[in-house]
């Protein structure tokens, strides 16, 4: 069983997929730290180093490599994952289940407020100009976002409860 999370960051694709893998007994795979580990470098590093066009064709790659493989996993993608080079085609293809963790911008903003320093997007955007960011930024990837399987709506739900109806909707 294949299954990936998108979502916008903070939507909490990372903690929900460590959790269900630990229920379920089966690999979690971060797609960001696949990136870095083959690349021995930061994402912040590549993107500054070497600009987002060649991040996003090592991100494509990479994500082609991972979901190729014939192993059980859960893998959390970058929020802009979906987004390019066809990857939500491709999500949904190789995939056996594709969720999207969907949140409001409000709960998104309480969120992110608390890690902006650890968000190289958000890091330098004042706390007043975050929703506005936040919502031109959903508004463009929401297309993406929707096209997956199943749709979770994650406000005011805490990771146990989320984690229980992902379950409920494996096959």
């Amino acid at each position: 069983m294949k299954i990936v999370f998108v979502g916008y960051m903070g939507s909490g694709k990372t903690t929900i997929g460590k959790l269900l893998a630990k229920k379920l007994k089966i690999s979690f795979l971060d797609l960001d730290e696949v990136i870095e580990e083959r690349l021995e470098d930061s994402i912040s590093n590549i993107f500054n180093g070497k600009g987002e066009i060649f991040f996003r064709k090592k991100e494509h790659e990479y994500l082609n490599d991972v979901l190729s493989q014939k192993n059980n996993f859960i893998l959390s993608t970058g929020g802009g994952t979906p987004c390019y080079s066809g990857n939500m085609d491709t999500m949904l293809e190789l995939a056996d289940y594709v969720f999207y963790l969907k949140i409001s911008i409000p709960g998104l903003v309480k969120r992110l407020i608390l890690e902006k320093e650890h968000r190289p997007l958000i890091k330098n955007i004042d706390d007043g100009d975050l929703p506005e960011f936040i919502g031109k930024h959903l508004f463009e990837r929401n297309n993406f976002y929707l096209k997956a399987n199943h749709i979770i709506e994650c406000d005011n739900k805490d990771p146990e409860a989320l984690v229980a109806e992902i379950q409920g909707l494996l096959a």
